[in-house]
């Protein structure tokens, strides 16, 4: 359990092994020892993990969080409302849009969210919508593209829930958009395409660490899905 614990609270902050064992104050390679559940640390060693993931020693000793329900990552377009359903269907499992989720609780829409609440409102609706979830049956959840750029929710997120990163090139993410008869993301910008590819290329390092990345620009909607049900297996 200790071992499952280091590598999540590793992974979701996105630390590598070096720069962990720095922070602790321990030798990469025994921390190597310690995530292949090879090590019998002392109580001050993992006291220091603690510390240095800011977690109660309890937390980090305690069962890892089941991960039964499955994330899909990625800007819109990426293809989440198109390969969750068939996903979920695959897999006997429930298909959830957690915008929908926030919109519900909320009794707004996501524009009034942020029009008359602003970021703040969304991320914490977020982030209660997410415990509800994983306080339920298992399902496949399409999260919002921007969930990644909060430190909190992408952890909770990682932690008790397997992710997929739908990956895209611009254009595909653009052209989709389009086609799906949405012109919002042209009006009033010119420069919108240019945002969109910076939008991606800063997120790009946190969706490389969703437990499965695939590229969706290359591959058939079937293919895709039948790609996502296989890399998922290995991840059980």
């Amino acid at each position: 359990m200790l071992a499952a614990n280091v590598r999540s609270l590793r992974k979701a902050r996105g630390w590598s092994r070096r720069y962990l064992a720095e922070r602790a104050d321990i030798s990469e390679r025994f921390l190597a020892d310690v995530e292949a559940a090879q090590a019998n640390p002392s109580l001050l060693r993992v006291h220091a993990l603690a510390a240095t993931f800011d977690v109660e020693l309890p937390s980090l000793l305690g069962a890892a969080a089941s991960r039964e329900h499955i994330a899909l990552l990625g800007l819109r377009g990426a293809g989440k409302s198109t390969v969750g359903p068939l996903l979920a269907e695959r897999m006997a499992v429930p298909f959830v849009e957690l915008d929908h989720c926030i919109e519900a609780a909320s009794g707004l829409s996501l524009g009034e969210i942020f029009a008359m609440h602003g970021e703040s409102y969304y991320r914490a609706t977020e982030r209660s919508e997410l415990v509800r979830l994983f306080a339920g049956e298992p399902c496949i959840v399409a999260v919002g593209g921007g969930i990644v750029s909060d430190e909190n929710n992408y952890e909770s997120l990682q932690r008790h829930a397997r992710t997929v990163w739908l990956r895209a090139a611009p254009e595909d993410h653009w052209q989709r958009v389009i086609a799906q008869g949405d012109t919002r993301p042209m009006a009033d910008n010119e420069q919108a395409f240019l945002d969109l590819r910076r939008i991606l290329a800063e997120r790009e390092p946190l969706y490389r660490q969703a437990d499965v990345v695939i590229d969706t620009s290359q591959n058939g909607l079937h293919d895709v899905v039948d790609e996502v049900a296989t890399a998922l297996q290995k991840t059980v």
